[in-house]
């Protein structure tokens, strides 16, 4: 396969895995009521910590893992708590109630839900099978992505208005609900299967 074709795959892989247009309805229920100069500051800080995770994953991840004896569906029952746990919260006292921080831009939104599970999962098979060139530049291109969907998520803000937004916000609680419990099933499932 030559590296036109490797680079595309790659890409397309990333992109699935990441699923950005998937984050949005969250990022926007995540971001209600912030002014326009906090959510940039956000949105830098969720993708940088995003790709960087990523990136020491795709270069560290398999010692990283086999130091720390852990696989791959330990890590997404161990995201799916977190993120399920948080989207709980959510639904419980609201955006409104919320108090924002940096550390939003950290957990969940940079990590788990930009780089989650899958997409550590996908990078790291890349390297071994594209090599870290290919999937450098695949990553860069989707973190360049992301970074400008969730720039340009305010003139959603605009369109869809105050009440729209707390619509959005409860509805991206319960996806993550779902996603949560996705995750720790695939990874029980995943489990179940190594130990037979």
């Amino acid at each position: 396969m030559d590296f036109g074709h490797s680079l595309l795959y790659s890409f397309i892989g990333m992109f699935v895995a990441m699923d950005i247009i998937g984050v949005l309805p969250m990022y926007l229920g995540m971001t209600v009521g912030l002014e326009a100069k906090r959510r940039r500051r956000l949105v830098n800080l969720s993708v940088m910590v995003a790709a960087g995770v990523a990136f020491a994953f795709a270069m560290l991840g398999h010692w990283i893992f086999k130091l720390l004896g852990i696989a791959i569906y330990d890590f997404k029952v161990g995201g799916g708590i977190v993120l399920l746990v948080m989207a709980i919260l959510d639904l419980i006292k609201g955006r409104g109630d919320k108090e924002h921080s940096a550390s939003t831009g950290v957990v969940p939104l940079g990590v788990p839900l930009i780089t989650g599970p899958g997409l550590i999962a996908t990078v790291m098979l890349q390297v071994g099978i594209y090599g870290n060139i290919i999937v450098i530049l695949s990553m860069l291109g989707n973190f360049l992505f992301a970074w400008a969907a969730l720039r340009k998520s305010a003139l959603i803000t605009r369109f869809i208005g105050v009440e729209g937004t707390d619509i959005v916000s409860k509805i991206a609680a319960l996806l993550m609900t779902a996603i949560a419990f996705a995750m720790i099933r695939t990874g029980l499932f995943e489990a179940i299967r190594a130990a037979k």
